[in-house]
């Protein structure tokens, strides 16, 4: 069974045992969280499309880890102006793993 969760502004296709890196969610490593936004759910019975979500469909995760993204430079420049600019940032991620998809039928 997998499912189509929406977190963070993005959508991820996840199973269950599946582990996901999203955009940082509110909780403490060891934790668990439900995903609520779930779009579509699909098993071997069939695919369930939300219109927009999945009624009832829950995707139950872990909190794994709160940790940093990979170091992304920022390089501003204006030619014959002798202006530069560098900046970094690190965006901040949640590690899910699922444990459990539901499907509210």
């Amino acid at each position: 069974m997998y499912a189509v969760v929406k977190t963070g502004g993005k959508q991820y296709k996840v199973a269950s045992g599946d582990v996901i890196q999203v955009e940082k969610l509110v909780a403490d490593a060891g934790s668990t969280i439900e995903l609520d936004q779930v779009l579509m759910v699909g098993s071997e019975d069939g695919v369930t499309v939300g219109a927009p979500i999945v009624v009832g469909a829950k995707v139950a995760a872990e909190v794994l880890d709160q940790r940093k993204g990979p170091k992304i430079i920022i390089f501003k420049k204006k030619r014959r102006k002798n202006h530069r600019r560098t900046r970094g940032h690190r965006q901040p991620l949640t590690v899910l793993k699922v444990t459990d998809i539901t499907t509210g039928a």
